[in-house]
């Protein structure tokens, strides 16, 4: 479960996911590095072309200078800092009014996968059930065929979270240690989403003035 990006559209806060700033299609744009002869796009590419995890100093090699550019704005990561090695480099860029962390129990994120199609150009994602495309099978802007990740599927989930866990906790611990880590558990978006809301509502008003940020596990 993640923030959906309409949900951000109240706030006027730029909203970024691992996935999208990788495709180049959020307002954190990298994707004019991964297109020229910088060396950190060079290597991201050759990561994502094998269906492999952009290590964490290609991650923050390309996220934290776009990241730095954007200090007229306030803004919320999804999906990043991944881990630790992370956290500290956006650390030392930034300093963080809030960690959200979504407690979701397993059975709930299997039932969501099962039902996720993906449109892998741009990185829109679309679920079967709350979220469906117009055309089943059919992205709606460009009319490509959607498709489902084989990491998606059960067997492999479990898989994917045992290991999430394993690099999630020190960054959790991190955030906590640093008193600015919210949890957050439920197993519906529409229920979870009012509590973020009213937490962000305390925050956004200074960090709009201060150009500070947020970010989501």
């Amino acid at each position: 479960m993640n923030i959906k990006q309409s949900n951000m559209t109240r706030f006027r806060t730029p909203y970024c996911t691992t996935r999208t700033i990788l495709k180049g299609n959020s307002i954190c744009n990298v994707q004019q590095w991964l297109h020229k002869e910088h060396e950190a796009g060079v290597q991201a590419k050759t990561y994502i072309k094998k269906g492999l995890l952009v290590p964490d100093h290609v991650m923050t090699r390309l996220l934290l200078p776009r990241l730095e550019e954007m200090t007229k704005y306030s803004w919320l990561l999804d999906g990043f800092p991944r881990t630790l090695a992370q956290a500290k480099a956006l650390n030392s860029a930034c300093d963080l009014d809030v960690a959200i962390n979504l407690n979701i129990p397993l059975e709930t994120l299997k039932e969501r996968l099962r039902h996720r199609w993906i449109h892998p150009p741009s990185g829109r994602v679309y679920n079967m059930c709350f979220n469906p495309p117009r055309v089943q099978g059919i992205d709606d802007i460009t009319g490509d065929p959607l498709i489902q990740q084989e990491d998606d599927r059960p067997e492999a989930l479990v898989a994917r979270l045992r290991h999430y866990k394993d690099v999630a906790k020190p960054v959790t611990d991190f955030y906590k240690a640093k008193g600015i880590l919210y949890t957050f558990s439920d197993t519906e978006t529409d229920r979870i989403w009012p509590n973020i809301s009213t937490l962000l509502n305390t925050k956004i008003p200074t960090i709009q003035s201060d150009a500070r940020c947020a970010s989501t596990h």
